[in-house]
């Protein structure tokens, strides 16, 4: 037996490969890029307003061009190609004519009935042997026969009668199908004859080596290199180092500016000539004499020493840039005035670097720097600036005229709760707002999405105490109020209760459903679909931002992390109606970590920090109680033991005493009365707790 390799010379199989191999690559192509996107900036509604700040058209022209990185046009034009190869490919299945191969018929070649016998068999042979036996057969040229065609069908028809008559040759075709014993087989291969025909070996072999010698190599060596340049945080190594080296326990928001312009990928759109461009000009618009501050830029003078104590080269531009741009100081070049909005969202990525780094030391003052900065970068306020100018149209001069002489800072939240009369007479006036501009104002600063933290509390799910190294959760109970909200409705205590899913209840278990009360106080379920709040209104930032929310724990007498931050982008109740009015839905927040491993009570400080929002944050003591297991044990073994029933001597006897009985109600605890159920730090107006529970911004 012989194998015989055979090229698809009709085209019948070769389209099957091609298309099987290009739907391959080409379905997960597409679903990737026709897929519903799970950044929330493509899917997060907008706040309701017309306002352009200078130099829109700059900001548009970055936020388009960024926004065309992300469509991915590589993939796109690779999934346009693979359709039209998978057309082609299925066109050719459709319209190329098959050839079967038959299955060898001894029957089917003479031309007899399978129930036909011996003797019928031969002298039909005798028959076919008058017109096709060489001797007697003559071609017919009408049909295309030829000499050797007819002692093609002669042989055929011989085979097929020794076959039928000859006891050997039929045991042959019963094993092997075939008169002649085993046969060679052949192996298809599904590429047409032509690719090694013809002298064509020679460029498929130069296909072959530029795919694996060349593309191969190039494109697994530059994703393994681009790996090992680049951090978890997408940055590059060399700028992680830089941030690193510049990090210290007393670092603020001016020195991690300055930190932050040492990174890498600043070099790339300042390279060449751009790297110094411009630079004197900057410098002489950032650090001329500000309406409310030392500097135009927001400088102190300790972020000026440090500009002028860097080398002139791409460092120094931008971190003149990024102090142009925080001070929104106008630099009368387009070129100038891109650059400054290009290098703001490099600089928060950076951030998030600097943050990380922080996270590892644990101390809580690099920590917040890392989150103020990241707010003012996204608002264009330089450090210590006034919140108020978060607000559209609001310049130093109408900043300086709501703020007076005070030495703090109004937040929005403070200004929005003014009345209506007193912020129009400050904000409203030759060369402060026009009415057109205050209302405005008014209307944005009414759709900021402001956490007002209600209740945080700690629990284990499904138990009464809570022991060492158990896993708590920490829940943080609030609603969105944006300022200068009326009418603002009581807080539903039921809200505030946080019911435990059933251990069967396995949609809940998963996040799928939740379980809440209902206004009767009944348990219900309702799908849980986390719902993100509004794109972050940041009208000088060239990209668009999604609000995030962090909570985490820290220990203010040791300056310490306790908890690191848990990251909320989205929420689980809608925060503004379709027509943008806030809903004032309680929000839920819940953050896991493990109970200290001692009993005893730990009082910790709650930071709620939204990064895009400056003066937007909630820091609040909480309480975390923590029982000894075998206290816990006993107390839960103690509430198990069933009361004297009523009727009972038992009971009788006890209600003489002035015990409860079971049937009986009991009495209502005090309000002042603690609780031991759990451990509980809750926002009141008229709170006469001794544990501070009221938010407060922080500075």
């Amino acid at each position: 037996m012989s194998s015989d390799y055979s090229y698809d010379e009709q085209g019948q199989f070769y389209p099957f490969f091609i298309f099987t191999l290009t739907t391959i690559v080409t379905l997960p192509l597409t679903y990737s890029l026709l897929a519903p996107s799970d950044d929330a900036a493509a899917v997060a509604p907008r706040l309701k307003t017309s306002y352009k700040p200078q130099h829109a058209d700059l900001i548009e022209a970055q936020r388009a061009a960024q926004k065309r990185k992300q469509r991915r046009i590589k993939r796109a034009i690779a999934v346009v190609l693979g359709w039209a190869v998978m057309a082609g490919m299925l066109y050719l299945i459709v319209t190329t004519q098959r050839t079967v191969n038959k299955i060898w018929n001894p029957y089917d070649i003479l031309g007899v009935s399978e129930s036909s016998t011996e003797k019928q068999i031969k002298s039909h042979y005798r028959k076919l042997g008058l017109l096709y036996h060489p001797d007697k057969a003559k071609p017919d040229p009408a049909k295309n026969e030829t000499i050797e065609s007819l002692n093609d069908k002669w042989v055929e028809l011989t085979k097929a009668y020794q076959t039928l008559t000859d006891e050997e040759v039929r045991q042959n075709y019963i094993q092997y199908g075939h008169p002649d014993g085993k046969q060679s087989f052949s192996i298809g291969i599904a590429l047409p004859k032509f690719i090694i025909s013809d002298g064509n070996g020679k460029y498929v072999v130069l296909v072959y080596a530029l795919l694996l010698g060349v593309l191969l190599p190039y494109y697994v060596g530059s994703w393994w290199y681009g790996t090992q340049r680049i951090t978890k945080e997408g940055v590059l190594i060399e700028s992680a180092n830089n941030l690193f080296g510049d990090y210290s326990e007393s670092i603020d928001e001016g020195d991690l500016v300055t930190a932050l312009s040492a990174g890498k990928e600043f070099h790339t759109p300042l390279k060449g000539d751009k790297a110094e461009s411009g630079l004197s000009k900057i410098e002489s618009r950032i650090l001329a004499e500000g309406k409310i501050s030392p500097f135009a830029g927001g400088l102190l003078v300790k972020d000026k020493e440090k500009l002028e104590d860097l080398e002139s080269g791409v460092r120094r531009k931008v971190l003149a840039l990024l102090w142009a741009y925080l001070g929104r100081v106008e630099l009368d070049e387009q070129a100038l005035n891109s650059a400054k909005y290009l290098v703001a969202p490099i600089a928060q990525s950076l951030c998030g670097s600097f943050r990380a780094i922080s996270l590892a030391y644990g101390n809580i003052g690099p920590i917040l720097a890392s989150y103020y900065t990241s707010q003012r970068l996204v608002q264009a306020v330089p450090p210590k600036a006034s919140p108020l100018f978060q607000i559209p149209y609001f310049s130093p001069a109408v900043v300086k005229a709501v703020e007076g002489d005070s030495k703090t800072h109004l937040t929005v939240q403070e200004f929005m709760d003014l009345p209506d009369s007193e912020r129009r007479s400050a904000a409203v006036g030759n060369g402060l707002l026009s009415e057109e501009q205050y209302k405005t104002a008014v209307t944005v600063a009414q759709q900021l999405p402001y956490l007002r933290v209600a209740k945080a509390f700690f629990k284990v799910t499904g138990e009464r105490f809570i022991i060492p190294s158990s896993l708590v959760t920490l829940i943080v109970k609030g609603r969105f109020i944006p300022p200068g909200s009326e009418s603002v409705p009581d807080i539903n205590e039921l809200d505030l209760e946080d019911v435990d899913p059933a251990e069967d209840d396995l949609d809940a278990l998963m996040g799928r459903k939740k379980t809440v009360k209902d206004a009767n106080g009944k348990l219900v379920k309702e799908d849980n679909k986390p719902v993100p709040p509004p794109l972050t209104f940041a009208p000088y930032y060239s990209r668009d931002h999604s609000p995030r929310w962090h909570a985490f724990l820290s220990d203010s007498k040791q300056g310490k992390m306790a908890v690191p931050p848990f990251t909320f982008t989205a929420f689980d109740q809608p925060i503004f109606t379709e027509d943008g009015k806030p809903t004032y839905n309680m929000q839920t927040l819940r953050a896991q970590f493990a109970a200290p491993p001692q009993a005893g009570t730990y009082t910790f400080v709650l930071h709620v920090v939204c990064d895009s929002y400056v003066g937007f944050d909630t820091k609040m003591e909480v309480t975390l109680n923590v029982e000894d297991a075998s206290k816990a044990a006993a107390m839960a073994a103690e509430d198990e033991i069933s009361e004297p029933e009523e009727d009972s001597l038992a009971g009788q006897m006890s209600a003489l005493k002035g015990g409860s009985v079971a049937g009986t109600t009991k009495p209502k605890k005090r309000k002042d009365e603690d609780s031991d159920d759990e451990s509980a730090t809750e926002e009141e107006e008229d709170s006469t707790s001794e544990t501070n529970t009221d938010t407060e911004p922080e500075s």
